[in-house]
């Protein structure tokens, strides 16, 4: 069976695998048709993701079709069409015990730390599968990059006519924007480069974007779109330590700063900036099985419009000649998409 696997940071290989057993109890196999490229499986080519594990078939915002089911599968069938909910938890740890599956303590998520869909077929766990009638497998792999930002979003808990911003509107940033909007929340959104904050107009009609210069500038647009409030929920989305260590300025008294974007280096700050404004620091981990559910349902009513999200598409076979390319923002890729479906 073909696969992409990492073989470490800057290093694909088309391997062949062994064909995946018959599903046991509990278990579906599965045949992947899209794969979505994220930010986590860019950075774990250039070996910049704190949790990536080499070597590694990568793949977790997946678009898969239900081959067949092992004993006691009663949540979908042969022939349907799925996302997959990536995250492989305990369910006996506290986390877990606390319905926070996302942050088990030894979770597992498919193609970060344990192989994962770039390859024809694999098997999974049938709770972790979220099947729909109505959307394509481009749309369902696109799933979990939306339930991120769908956590993230509740996690800072903004409410209608509160000031929201996003820094970072790169896929995680735009995700968490898809279910800021729904609040009714006032939202502005941050970024450095002026055609992603071109493409938040264009395509949500967000008019608050400030470009980042360099220069400090952006402080004071933000407290003039704010009447010198600040922001009751900021959420930064970058994974760039430096943006993440100076996102308090733009707190409100009062407000909640979340993390979603992950970096390996040091986020370093004064103790007074979050204690005198009484900030509170959340950080944001992957999605809950809820959220997959809320999101299908979403895109099937039209409420999230997936089409101006995918730039990039690529056949399995051009990969690797291609997968450099996504990580240079100035060749404006927001989203990649694979076609796994034409590897057999």
């Amino acid at each position: 069976m073909k696969a992409i696997r990492l073989e470490q940071p800057r290093q694909f290989a088309y391997v062949d695998i062994e064909d995946p057993a018959a599903p046991g109890p509990g278990q579906v196999l599965v045949k992947t048709h899209r794969m979505g490229v994220c930010g986590t499986d860019l950075s774990g080519y250039l070996g910049k993701f704190p949790f990536f594990r080499y070597p590694r078939i990568p793949g977790h915002e997946l678009g898969v079709e239900v081959i067949a089911v092992g004993q006691g599968v009663t949540n979908v069938r042969p022939g349907d069409r799925c996302s997959v909910e990536p995250y492989m938890n305990c369910g006996t740890c506290y986390a877990c015990r606390r319905g926070q599956g996302n942050c088990c303590t030894t979770l597992n998520v498919i193609g970060v730390m344990i192989d994962g869909g770039l390859c024809e077929r694999f098997l999974i766990r049938a709770d972790k599968l979220h099947a729909s009638s109505q959307l394509n497998f481009e749309q369902l792999a696109l799933v979990e990059t939306l339930a991120i930002g769908c956590h993230a979003n509740d996690r800072g808990n903004p409410g209608p006519g509160d000031h929201a911003l996003i820094i970072g509107a790169g896929p995680i940033g735009l995700a968490t924007l898809e279910f800021t909007r729904l609040t009714g929340a006032t939202v502005t959104v941050m970024d450095m480069v002026q055609s992603r904050l071109d493409f938040v107009r264009a395509t949500y009609g967000i008019e608050n974007t400030v470009l980042v210069r360099g220069d400090g500038s952006e402080l004071e647009t933000l407290k003039e779109i704010t009447a010198g409030d600040m922001f009751a929920v900021v959420t930064d989305a970058t994974g760039n330590r430096h943006s993440m260590s100076t996102a308090f300025r733009y707190c409100a008294h009062t407000g909640t700063l979340v993390y979603v974007g992950i970096t390996t280096e040091e986020i370093g700050f004064t103790h007074p900036v979050l204690h005198r404004p009484e900030i509170t620091l959340k950080a944001s981990r992957n999605a809950l099985p809820a959220d997959f559910s809320r999101i299908i349902r979403l895109i099937e009513e039209g409420t999230i419009n997936t089409t101006p999200w995918v730039t990039h598409r690529t056949p399995f076979d051009r990969v690797i000649d291609e997968f450099e390319s996504f990580t240079k923002p100035e060749n404006g890729v927001l989203k990649a998409i694979i076609d796994v479906s034409g590897a057999g």
